[in-house]
């Protein structure tokens, strides 16, 4: 990515984000990538573990109901005053426009549009899953490039590698459940409650991760016996049937030991593939994002991977790696001075894909 659009300098230094994707009503100040001036959460939690996973028009009410106080709290915590072209004010606008559900990225977007507007600075719009890209950027902007980044969360589990800014090849992504979508799957199972991935991550500390060997797909001692289209490719849908079959026929089975080796099954995978992705690509360095790059075992296990593999490592805080809108102002940043402004007929698109070169 460059500096200029259309041959005209960008001057734009401060950019506010808005993320409304699922479940998070949040929305930060951010300067150049790089320096967070505020970042305001609102979590929907509560609200959605009732029913044990997140109901779409309940997340699309509350963005609608939040949204408002978040702006003005980030606003106020950056200290601004007044947008547009008063010293310390807002450069332009980035929203999240997908993927994501649908009555909440709406939310979201239509606010950053009207922004646009009456503040008369660019709109921008980000996808998400680019936006987790940038999070590490956040707190290590010198970050060397090509990079391996090993994204997870609820929707998505991928491996991407990071030439350039804006410039992405996917290099394998899961087939099936996502890894935090499994997370929370075998949790309700277990009634651990939701969401998943943190009540698991919590109950493994006191279990045992080889009481039970849960399979893990795709994951061979050589890399090269896999076809190409499922080398770097995931699947934890049979991981997540093992886990409940071996609970219904064994129900005396310790939680705890069953949490740590369903936990230890799915980590693996992900380090591993992620080791041969680096290996391959030659990427200088590797770094995690997205909700489920909060789990304490995962964590550990990649730096180390990457620290045996010689290759520098990242870990966002657990505050960036789940959905934040400083990530959104940052990636909104790089694509406002790679692409300029986007269109104000821009529109939410739930399934957007992340932005591959060919």
């Amino acid at each position: 990515m460059g500096d200029t659009v259309s041959g005209d300098t960008v001057t734009a230094n401060t950019i506010l984000g808005i993320e409304t994707s699922c479940d998070e009503t949040a929305v930060a100040v951010v300067e150049r990538a790089t320096v967070v001036r505020s970042s305001v959460v609102s979590s929907q939690v509560e609200q959605h573990a009732v029913f044990g996973g997140v109901v779409p028009e309940i997340a699309g009410r509350a963005h609608v109901r939040d949204l408002v106080p978040v702006l003005a709290e980030a606003l106020a915590t950056a200290g601004i005053e007044g947008p547009g072209g008063s010293a310390g004010g807002i450069d332009a606008v980035a929203a999240t426009t997908g993927p994501g559900l649908v009555g909440s990225l709406l939310t979201g977007v239509s606010a950053a549009k009207a922004l646009s507007l009456v503040w008369g600075v660019p709109f921008v719009a980000v996808n998400h899953l680019e936006a987790h890209l940038y999070a590490s950027f956040l707190e290590e902007p010198d970050l060397e490039l090509p990079l391996v980044v090993l994204l997870v969360s609820g929707g998505h589990t991928m491996l991407v590698l990071m030439e350039g800014h804006g410039r992405y090849r996917l290099l394998g992504s899961t087939l099936d459940d996502a890894a935090g979508e499994a997370y929370d799957k075998v949790a309700r199972y277990l009634g651990l409650g939701y969401p998943g991935g943190p009540a698991i991550d919590a109950l493994a500390m006191d279990g045992d991760p080889t009481a039970y060997a849960y399979p893990r797909s795709m994951v061979q001692e050589n890399p090269a016996t896999l076809s190409d289209d499922r080398r770097y490719a995931f699947s934890f849908s049979g991981l997540k049937t093992a886990v409940v079959n071996h609970v219904r026929n064994e129900p005396d089975a310790p939680t705890a030991d069953v949490a740590a080796s369903f936990q230890a099954a799915v980590v693996d995978a992900l380090v591993t593939k992620a080791r041969w992705a680096v290996e391959a690509t030659g990427a200088v360095g590797a770094c995690l994002g997205g909700g489920v790059a909060a789990n304490s075992l995962l964590r550990e296990r990649f730096a180390g991977m990457c620290n045996e593999a010689g290759v520098r490592s990242f870990v966002p805080s657990r505050a960036m790696c789940t959905d934040n809108a400083a990530m959104v102002a940052a990636a909104g940043w790089w694509r406002l001075h790679s692409d300029g402004p986007s269109p104000l007929d821009t529109g939410a698109d739930p399934n957007l894909a992340l932005p591959l070169i060919a």
